[in-house]
């Protein structure tokens, strides 16, 4: 029985993980605990682990999921680590970078003998396929450290797996050992309803030029239509922030209004795809939800939009609620970047706006003479009938 990898098939793997355009986070638990050194003790590792999180405690697993797992180890407590763990990696991750959760759960062997079968799960999830196996190794066949093995190297053949990396299978299993897999695969119209109905954070859209900048830009909108003051006050905040990456966001969950459909979301992005711009496709309508996924951002915003930013009326009426919401965004890194807008019939710009002066240094101004958006997507919608 040949039992593992050999070091230099290993090698060989993992330099083609690393060298793929996939980033990666891992949840791991009960097993499997060696594939973060084959993947951490080859050079590159910093271009696909994000992050490995083992969360072996019961409590640990607990805070995870925020409840209590009906099972600790079962084949959807491993498709819900994975699920995690790609939020988690599109959060981390970045601009326009493909990436795979990946989620272990295993009941190995012990110090003490286990009545029940000596099992592990696995899972990975993509943009658009989730993959879950079941394995099974046969009672007293290994100890423990090989059954970890064992483990580990099958964990490795599925993340390559997910990053499209060939990894000719050398058998790891015995006869008796009982391996049970299956895979799901979503088209951008399942992806989309799982964002709308919040399972993923957002989908990116990176149709515009590569930045290797980590720091983003966001301009939020609905873009019904997107026009050109929008490219035009992206253009200027761009100039304003320097190294950052220009991102246009649409929420597909509205606050007071019911959620987009996925064809109104296809036709959406279809607009940024035409004029070369990455749009974002995000599940959150409020600023500090978007601050908590996009940490370190800069956001663009009307003076309009700053307005109710920093009313507590929009905050319960509560004016310390809206200051911890807002000093957690400020913490997080977030900036917002304020263009003058027509606020009830009059233009304003960010100086004649009352800022707490706690906030002060998170706001700031784009220039008149730099930018003047007098036009709005519900007056063309207007003028065209739409």
């Amino acid at each position: 029985m040949m039992e593992r990898m050999t070091e230099a098939f290993i090698r060989t793997v993992v330099e083609a993980i690393h060298s793929s355009p996939y980033q990666a986070v891992l949840y791991l638990a009960g097993g499997a605990s060696q594939v973060i050194g084959l993947l951490l003790s080859v050079p590159g590792a910093s271009n696909t682990v994000l992050e490995a999180v083992v969360p072996y405690s019961r409590m640990s697993m607990i805070q995870l999921f925020g409840k209590i797992p009906s099972q600790f180890c079962s084949q959807q407590t491993a498709e819900d680590m994975a699920l995690l763990a790609y939020n988690r990696a599109l959060k981390l991750s970045k601009p326009g970078s493909p990436v795979v959760g990946v989620g272990f759960t295993g009941s190995l062997a012990s110090g003490r003998p286990k009545h029940g079968e000596h099992r592990f799960y696995m899972s990975t999830r993509t943009a658009d396929r989730l993959w879950i196996s079941k394995v099974t190794l046969t009672k007293g066949l290994r100890t423990r450290e090989e059954e970890d093995r064992v483990s580990s190297h099958l964990l490795l053949k599925a993340i390559a797996n997910a990053c499209k990396v060939p990894a000719n299978p050398v058998s790891e299993l015995s006869e008796s050992d009982v391996s049970d897999e299956r895979e799901q695969k979503f088209n951008e119209d399942q992806e989309l309803e799982q964002l709308i109905n919040g399972q993923i954070c957002f989908k990116i859209y990176p149709f515009g030029s590569e930045i290797s900048a980590e720091r983003k830009i966001i301009l939020p909108g609905s873009f019904n239509p997107l026009h050109d003051g929008h490219l035009k006050l992206m253009e200027v905040a761009t100039r304003i922030c320097g190294d950052a990456y220009p991102c246009f966001e649409i929420s597909a969950v509205n606050a007071d209004k019911p959620p987009l459909s996925v064809s109104q979301i296809k036709d959406r992005v279809k607009q940024f795809e035409n004029v070369g711009q990455t749009v974002i496709i995000s599940n959150q309508p409020y600023f500090y939800k978007k601050a908590e996924l996009f940490p370190g951002s800069a956001f663009v915003i009307g003076a309009d939009t700053a307005v109710r930013l920093i009313n507590p009326k929009y905050y319960d009426g509560d004016y310390n609620k809206m200051m911890k919401i807002l000093i957690g965004c400020k913490e997080i890194g977030c900036t917002f970047l304020v263009g003058g807008r027509n606020v009830d019939g009059a233009f304003k710009v960010l100086g004649d706006l009352n800022v707490p002066e706690e906030l002060k240094d998170m706001f700031v101004s784009i220039p008149a003479e730099q930018f003047r958006m007098d036009i709005s997507s519900t007056e063309i919608r207007k003028k065209s009938g739409m």
